[in-house]
């Protein structure tokens, strides 16, 4: 007789450490709380359950990690590496589930377990390696050649002590230590085995050798180790993980005991003390010399690391160092890191003896340079005896370079002598200087601006001459920001909307949104637009009223300003149009008026005291706005403290208005610009930097534009600007200058805001006179269009469906195909 036993399901048991399961995670969770926290459940705090559920996610990423890394020598493909002194990664936890494509598991898991896996991914400590849009920058390319499969190495500064806390106390700027290390990073593996050293100060020694060739040797003074620290970075559900590594400084002897017995207790920890000092804070204030020799001596240490470490790679795979340009592509992110054009020629023709112009035609072929500023005062430029007192071998390679380079401009431009002067890597006024943004252009093969605009003044202002030069030198790379972390992360209520009318493949294609265009104009679609945008916003609303102990109205239209305070970006201009409405107010307490949540944050440099005098601005004015009673609550002003990525994961979903107001001209691209749109934000700016992109893509009647364009500035400043004849001739702006000059934002004190009064009054540098009437007009149209909400509604969806060209996966295409010679898998837009 046939067998009529039931049969059992199968009982299928997974790896603690490689299952995904639900069930699997559950147990592996529980087991890294006890192995590796060393916590019973009945005892462990949150960041204790943070510390177990990283461990049970870097667990599931260890095989594709070693695989992808092993893998290096076996692809035909070159290897991007990517040199930063700055990665803004963000936190790590819940971008890493989302791209290894386990995030709905591990919310059931966690949530079986009776815990909060908003509250845990909410206790992870942001790693403070870097304080602006360049390094959210680098980690969104990191991300983006992850998910690309692109074999890439990012390499970096492991800072001890990250991007300063800020408070804001009686509306001022406060630094607080930022020790982001403070419960340790379960993201990195220390790889003591790849230490590297690197030298300081000293001097050189030169021979002729037994073949008659010329050789120096270098012979540091101060040797420090370079110990490397890796960390995953998880491309989204591409299988690919690459590495970022970030250096560590020690010394190569911690303690000397001959020193210490014979009673000199300081010196015996003082190399230890100097070594660590190198990779202590994210970049110091460098007004005093000695800031600037610590800014200096990171730059070098972090760089020289990384391409002794490329070649230690290089010749590990059993390559020639002859073939070293054709295995790696290194990308110099802005002129910090481009002190490896001098470095890398020493290692060629110092330590490998190779003759100098092949050294040099590998050189420029390996490296590439991404330029991030129009301000002349951003491109580094070093003292040339701090410099060579520092890096004695280089200042005399970086006169080797700067004899054979000026030489070919003297025969491609025979008599121009003037050219000579304003070319050449070493500034000849007043006190010596190397430039090293000109050491970056000479040392690379392709130059690349980060927006259509920049690019354009980088040709025809900064690098003008060098473009003369080498005009196939230069290309424009727009930049972009990853749809991962800026919409599916952080806004997983739009992004599940999105989802359910397209499908996902957005996530890793932003050009797919293009399907939303459509229901732009349905009317369904756009009240379910409203409503989701209306729950971030309540989200956001409950955010500023926990940390700034300040109600808002979420049906009030959340107008964003969130950027690093500086006079260009011109957050006072902003300002200048909130005191305009509040004296519209003040005129006629009954004027309807369109409610508004003015939101700033950012940080100002500790030492740009005009840039926290706006901090302090923003706060009195909001101080006077919130509690007058005449603005019932029609207006609000709140400046959220620390600004960084997860407050910006925050903001940017919530936002309705996103403010990109620079000085036309001065913003080499912006970041948060995207951001905000792809968010469904409208933008209010000028025709700056990626603006007039986004403004083209988005269509011009779903922009709000204002002020004057970048020739017109030029024009207004050569015409002889004077910002005083504005204020005389304009009452409203008059009014509102000598309100604040009165002491009435100010709690009476008239000197308080002086400075940034005679700032403007007397030179207005970045023309915010000059924009306010065409801002503020522009601002009235903006307040008429969020009064038809459903209008509002089909230009907020046309902004994220039209922003598929701002995704960084767009931008290291571009890369690949333009600059590092690099395939990629096709997308099917």
């Amino acid at each position: 007789m046939p067998d009529t036993t039931p049969l059992q399901p199968a009982v299928i048991t997974e790896d603690d450490r490689t299952g995904t399961n639900v069930e699997t995670l559950k147990r592996a969770i529980l087991d890294n709380l006890y192995y590796i926290v060393a916590k019973l459940p009945q005892g462990a705090t949150q960041i204790d359950y943070f510390t177990a559920v990283a461990y049970t996610g870097r667990d599931r990423i260890l095989a594709q990690w070693i695989e992808t890394l092993e893998s290096y020598s076996r692809k035909e493909l070159r290897v991007v590496c990517y040199l930063s002194a700055e990665f803004l990664m963000g936190p790590y936890l819940a971008n890493n589930i989302l791209n290894l494509g386990l995030d709905l598991p591990f919310r059931q898991a966690i949530k079986e377990l009776g815990l909060d896996i908003d509250r845990i991914i909410a206790s992870e400590s942001e790693p403070g390696l870097g304080n602006g849009g360049l390094g959210r920058l680098a980690a969104c390319y990191l991300d983006s050649l992850a998910t690309l499969s692109v074999p890439a190495i990012g390499y970096g500064i492991r800072y001890q002590f990250g991007m300063f806390h800020q408070q804001i106390r009686d509306g001022w700027q406060i630094e607080m230590t930022d020790y982001w290390l403070r419960y340790g990073n379960p993201w990195e593996i220390r790889r003591s085995q790849a230490s590297v050293e690197v030298g300081f100060r000293g001097h050189t020694e030169s021979w002729t050798d037994d073949q008659g060739k010329y050789r120096v040797r270098w012979v540091p003074q101060t040797v420090v180790k370079g110990v490397p620290y890796d960390t995953p970075i998880v491309g989204y559900r591409s299988g690919e993980v690459n590495d970022l590594r970030l250096w560590k400084s020690e010394a190569t002897e911690s303690f000397y005991f001959d020193r210490f017995n014979s009673g000199d207790y300081q010196g015996a920890v003082s190399a230890k003390v100097f070594a660590e000092n190198i990779t202590s804070v994210l970049y110091p204030n460098d007004e005093e010399i000695q800031g600037k020799e610590l800014r200096l001596e990171q730059q070098y240490f972090f760089t020289s690391c990384s391409l002794q470490d490329m070649i230690r790679f290089h010749q590990r795979f059993g390559f020639s160092l002859e073939t070293f340009h054709e295995e790696w592509a290194i990308q110099l992110n802005d002129t910090h890191p481009s002190i490896g054009v001098a470095e890398l020629m020493r290692l060629l023709i110092d330590k490998h003896g190779m003759g100098w112009d092949q050294a040099w035609d590998i050189t420029t072929h390996t490296f590439s340079f991404t330029n991030h500023t129009l301000l002349p005062e951003a491109l580094e430029r070093w003292p040339v005896p701090l410099f060579g007192s520092l890096l004695p071998r280089h200042l005399e390679i970086i006169y080797e370079i700067n004899t054979r380079f000026l030489k070919k401009v003297r025969e491609r431009f025979p008599g121009d002598e003037a050219r000579i002067t304003r070319m050449s890597l070493i500034d000849e006024h007043d006190q010596k200087y190397v430039r090293m943004a000109y050491l970056a252009c000479v040392g690379s093969h392709k130059i690349n601006g980060v927006a259509e605009l920049h690019t354009k003044l980088l040709k025809e202002e900064l690098f003008r001459d060098f473009y003369e030069m080498w005009p196939d030198k230069f290309i424009n790379v727009t930049n972009g920001v990853t749809p991962r972390r800026w919409l599916a992360v952080s806004n997983p209520e739009q992004s599940a909307l999105m989802t359910s009318k397209v499908g996902s493949d957005w996530i890793c294609d932003l050009y797919d949104l293009r399907r939303l265009v459509p229901l732009g104009d349905d009317p369904a679609f756009r009240a379910e637009w409203r409503r989701v945008q209306r729950d971030v916003k309540v989200r956001l609303s409950n955010y500023i009223n926990s940390q700034c102990g300040v109600t808002v109205d979420p049906d009030s239209m959340f107008d964003a300003q969130v950027k690093r305070i500086h006079e260009y970006k011109r957050q006072h201009l902003n300002v200048l149009h909130i005191l305009t409405l509040y004296h519209r107010l003040k005129h006629n307490p009954n004027l309807d008026i369109t409610p508004r949540t003015f939101i700033f944050g950012g940080k100002a440099a500790p030492g740009y005291f005009m840039a926290k005098l706006i901090i302090k601005f923003i706060n009195s004015v909001g101080e006077v706005v919130n509690n007058d009673p005449d603005v019932k609550h029609r207006l609000k002003v709140v400046f959220i403290p620390d600004y960084d990525v997860t407050l910006g994961q925050i903001i940017y979903p919530g936002a309705d208005l996103s403010e990109q107001i620079s000085t036309a001209g001065k913003e080499a691209s912006g970041t948060g610009n995207m951001k905000f749109s792809m968010n469904g934000a409208l933008t209010i700016g000028t025709l700056d930097g990626a603006n007039i992109e986004i403004r083209e893509e988005v269509g011009a009647e779903n922009f709000f534009l204002f002020g004057l364009t970048a020739d017109q500035v030029r024009a207004t400043l050569a015409a002889g600007y004077r910002p005083w004849e504005i204020y005389e001739s304009n009452p409203t702006l008059r009014e509102v200058i000598d309100s604040v000059s009165s002491g009435q934002f100010s709690r009476g004190d008239r000197n308080l805001f002086r400075p940034l009064l005679d700032s403007l009054l007397q030179h207005d540098t970045y023309l915010l006179f000059a924009d306010y009437q065409s801002y503020v007009d522009c601002q009235d149209e903006v307040a008429k269009v969020y009064g038809d909400q459903e209008k509002w509604s089909r230009m907020s969806i046309l902004n994220a469906a039209r922003m598929g060209k701002f995704s960084s996966d767009r931008s290291i295409r571009q890369y690949c195909d333009d600059i590092w010679n690099i395939k990629v898998k096709p997308t099917k837009h």
